[in-house]
């Protein structure tokens, strides 16, 4: 089925829309993991940055876990029946793209700047005092696809709960959707596996713990209201 601009996220459109590259959904998270994880793995083998490989990975696998949830939730709000005031709010704003970079220039702010604590910032934790230049390329690709998909999931509780608020929906869409709100929450809960990772970052820490309360805060608005 067609799509027209607007009707997907900024991401699907990416894997859709390259000529001769007709992979299906799972095809596409599967190679972005193996791709991703080889890269970590690789890399932490050859220059020995293995205090990096366990964050990497879970970052990777979180992000993977994103795109599935991306594809579940850009295809399941186009067979709703909402007015296309709500799909051009949620996709053809691309708000979520806006969202993403805000986070990531936050984050790579802080990771480059931030002087809060007198002992190694986390990047020498991770990589040494002086990160080989594959590793640091990796690692901020890893982190823009990571911060993509957390502006992505905030974006949706947002606009899920503009949706509760100003659309009638028949019984079983009220259920679709809460559903699909529920999903959400569990998303933002599975990118607390980067705490053990931040535990000593308050800063850090604070942002994500204060991220997955917000969209669970936000849904559970939305699930009540819908």
């Amino acid at each position: 089925m067609s799509r027209e601009y607007g009707e997907t996220w900024v991401y699907e459109s990416l894997v859709g829309g390259i000529p001769g590259l007709g992979i299906s959904r799972s095809l596409a998270v599967a190679l972005q993991f193996v791709i991703f994880e080889v890269g970590v793995l690789g890399l932490g083998w050859y220059y020995g940055t293995w205090n990096a490989v366990a964050a990497g990975t879970v970052a990777v696998l979180v992000a993977a876990i994103g795109s599935v949830e991306m594809h579940r939730l850009g295809a399941k709000n186009r067979l709703l029946g909402t007015p296309p005031e709500h799909k051009r709010l949620l996709f053809g704003s691309s708000i979520e793209i806006v969202l993403g970079v805000l986070a990531f220039i936050a984050l790579i702010t802080y990771l480059f700047a931030w002087e809060g604590t007198a002992g190694p910032t986390l990047i020498d934790r991770l990589f040494g005092s002086e990160p080989p230049l594959p590793v640091v390329y990796l690692t901020l690709l890893v982190l823009w696809d990571l911060t993509y998909r957390i502006g992505t999931s905030w974006w949706s509780a947002v606009v899920a709960l503009w949706r509760a608020v100003h659309v009638d929906l028949s019984p079983d869409e009220r259920a679709t959707v809460r559903r699909l709100d529920a999903e959400n929450i569990g998303f933002s809960v599975i990118q607390l596996a980067l705490v053990p990772f931040i535990l000593t970052e308050p800063i850090l820490l604070g942002a994500v713990v204060g991220h997955v309360i917000a969209v669970a805060v936000v849904c559970g608005a939305a699930i009540l209201f819908t």
